[in-house]
């Protein structure tokens, strides 16, 4: 039946996918088979996969570039898979791959679009050389549309997908557990399994060949990739506000905040989150400018401490303006609290700045988050979800890769104590319900933020939030023990102590498994 799709399309016979029964009207090229017969092949916008790998230079500038490469010779990229490091195949004495893959939507033929890939590989430094050897960049088709293409110069679906987990991995990170077109219904067909692509994967070992087979999943930052799986990660909070909820001007001048950044670096923090604009409930906000006047000093200051050395920096801000500046001054991490949805820019600016972007959920903004409209929840978990994917999607949209985000269900914005509880003991079904639209974003790191929040203060009845740091503890390990792989905390200490007895449980629940 496989081999009949073409002949199918062609003729306008009624086949397995009849949305594409009939190219009538449409304008259309044509491409000798092996077999010298010509088939005519719709080149109207066609879903496209295509897979990257890089070994040889800076492999994420390569990938970086070959994207950029793409975008400007008319492929739109809409999806991204996660980043794998992984070991060479079949000529093993090399260096460690990049692996990735994308998916998105062209109006170039498959063969236009082979040139296109192969041109850009050139650009980037690739010539002939040993077969499965060394590389700056790798492009190949993994699928075109709906098409079987088997010519003398292109094979699609591409003939190696089912025996590489380096190739397959990323694939199966485009698709979601529900089917959203017919274009992956014929991709999953073209597997040959009942289950489609999810059971040529589980076959080959699915997740349990991730850090077994020479494989793992890393997110670039700074001049590193950050395996963030190996064990929880720990960000301590700096406020330079003088109206945040927990610490409000107690570091606003840059002695204390050095001091209160070398104090968390010296408990074990592995990032430090720096805000200028408190987010608490009702909060006023103040300009990109004023958000600047009180950070940049403090940014200064870091560059001269030599603890800093080796550690990780994220800016709390929604302005563009501001994420862009701190950036500039070293910060690693944009970390928006709105999601893209307060500053119209902040998509476009972070996509350019190429740092990872943590995404949260919030309905509304500050001011208006905890209101009667946007405490309105069904099943808080699902849409939460829901919503998360929906700015996911616009960021990669814009230029962010999947493997640059970082998702936090946000924790106190615009939730209730119940929706919150709902949130920590939920964030398997969080993850799982963005598994169905995107397999990629539900393995992106999942930070949450209980810290000192005022529905701690509810439920142990304590109106200083410097005394709900027990109560912080309890929140986090019940929301690591779920999952998740970032907290952000303001006692680092305690915290980290935490996490390292959730680490030690969940690896010892692994080994029994």
């Amino acid at each position: 039946m496989f081999n009949q799709i073409l002949p199918m399309l062609k003729y306008g016979q009624k086949g397995p996918f009849p949305k594409w029964t009939s190219l009538k009207g449409m304008r259309s090229l044509f491409f000798h088979s092996s077999v010298d017969s010509i088939v005519e092949v719709n080149s109207l916008e066609q879903e496209v996969a295509i897979a990257l790998g890089s070994n040889v230079g800076d492999r994420m500038h390569n990938f970086n570039e070959a994207l950029n490469m793409m975008k400007k010779s008319g492929i739109c990229v809409t999806r991204h898979g996660c980043l794998y490091e992984t070991k060479p195949a079949y000529v093993t004495d090399q260096p460690l791959f990049l692996n990735s893959a994308v998916r998105g939507f062209t109006k170039l033929g498959p063969h236009e679009l082979l040139r296109t890939l192969k041109q850009i590989e050139k650009d980037l430094g690739r010539t002939d050389g040993i077969r499965y050897g060394p590389r700056p960049i790798d492009l190949d088709i993994l699928f075109y549309g709906k098409f079987k293409i088997d010519s003398e110069t292109l094979v699609v679906p591409h003939e190696r997908i089912w025996e590489r987990p380096f190739v397959l991995a990323p694939l199966i990170d485009l698709l979601g557990t529900s089917n959203d077109n017919d274009t992956l219904m014929a991709w999953h067909s073209f597997s040959r399994k009942t289950g489609g692509l999810f059971e040529l994967w589980e076959k080959l070992g699915g997740e349990s060949l991730i850090e077994k087979e020479g494989m793992r999943r890393v997110l670039p930052v700074g001049n590193r990739l950050w395996d963030w799986s190996k064990r929880t990660h720990v960000m301590g909070v700096l406020n330079l506000t003088p109206d945040s909820f927990s610490d409000g001007g107690k570091y606003q001048s840059v002695e204390a905040a050095v001091s209160q950044i070398k104090k968390m670096i010296s408990e074990g923090a592995d990032i430090i989150d720096i805000g200028a604009q408190s987010t608490r409930p009702l909060a006023q906000r103040i300009s990109p400018e004023e958000e600047l006047s009180r950070l940049i000093p403090v940014l200064d200051a870091i560059q001269e401490i030599p603890e800093a050395e080796g550690k990780l920096f994220s800016i709390d801000t929604f302005h563009s303006e501001v994420a862009s500046e701190a950036v500039s001054k070293g910060v690693h991490i944009v970390n928006d609290v709105s999601g893209g949805k307060l500053d119209t820019n902040i998509l476009e600016v972070v996509s350019k700045l190429r740092v990872p972007y943590v995404v949260m959920h919030m309905r509304g903004d500050p001011l208006t988050m905890q209101s009667k409209e946007n405490l309105c929840y069904n099943n808080v978990c699902k849409e939460v979800a829901s919503e998360l994917y929906s700015r996911v999607n616009d960021a990669e949209l814009s230029g962010i890769p999947a493997w640059r985000i970082i998702i936090d269900p946000g924790i106190g914005f615009s939730k209730n104590c119940k929706d919150n509880l709902e949130m920590l003991m939920g964030l398997p079904s969080i993850r799982g319900e963005i598994a169905s639209k995107s397999l990629a974003a539900s393995h992106m790191p999942i930070l949450i933020g209980p810290s000192r929040k005022k529905f701690l203060g509810q439920i142990c009845d304590h109106q200083n939030a410097i005394e709900r740091d027990p109560a912080t503890i309890a929140a986090v390990t019940s929301g690591l023990l779920g999952g998740a792989n970032i907290i952000r905390v303001h006692n680092v200490k305690d915290n980290l102590d935490a996490s390292r007895v959730c680490d030690a449980l969940l690896k010892h629940k692994k080994c029994h498994a």
